[in-house]
């Protein structure tokens, strides 16, 4: 054994530094934790999140061949809002399938309707039968569904269906 090694103590490597001492401020003391639930506004919602919103406009065209019954399938693989009660973001694909009878919806003004969900707080199922409102009370269709497939979250997957039939 040479002079200066220590027992059990490899030359080349050194004993760990404590990282909790480097950080600044980690001896400060923490702020009292709030009660539970207290961060949840009545509504259930986290502050700086806000409800469903009148979206903007949706924008129609009128429909080439309204005497024929065609179908018309859409599909936003990207669509994003935000869960009520935790604040975190939730993920899905929303399907929309109509028959068009006088007018069909503008894609790009659908795109921007769907992104004034991004930070908005609301559950699933509200969601998907707003969204089936919205796209009827705009073009009035023959008939609509629209499809709310959302990831899975705690192990947990969600669709909901919404349909709209023209009453006769």
């Amino acid at each position: 054994m040479s002079i200066g090694m220590e027992i059990g103590v490899s030359p080349l490597r050194r004993p760990p530094t404590p990282i909790r001492s480097e950080a600044p401020g980690w001896d400060r003391p923490r702020r009292p934790a709030a009660p539970a639930g207290s961060w949840l506004l009545p509504t259930g919602l986290r502050p700086g999140f806000r409800q469903y919103n009148p979206p903007v406009t949706l924008e129609t065209f009128p429909n080439a061949r309204p005497e024929r019954d065609y179908e018309i399938q859409i599909r936003c693989p990207e669509f994003t809002s935000v869960c009520p009660k935790t604040g975190l973001p939730d993920f899905g694909e929303i399907f929309v399938r109509y028959v068009p009878d006088e007018t069909c919806i503008e894609l790009k003004s659908l795109k921007f309707y769907l992104l004034e969900y991004r930070n908005q707080g609301v559950f699933y199922e509200t969601l998907t039968n707003q969204i089936l409102d919205d796209l009827v009370a705009a073009c009035r269709p023959r008939s609509m569904t629209v499809t709310g497939a959302f990831t899975a979250r705690g192990g947990i997957t969600t669709t909901v269906v919404a349909e709209y039939t023209k009453p006769a």
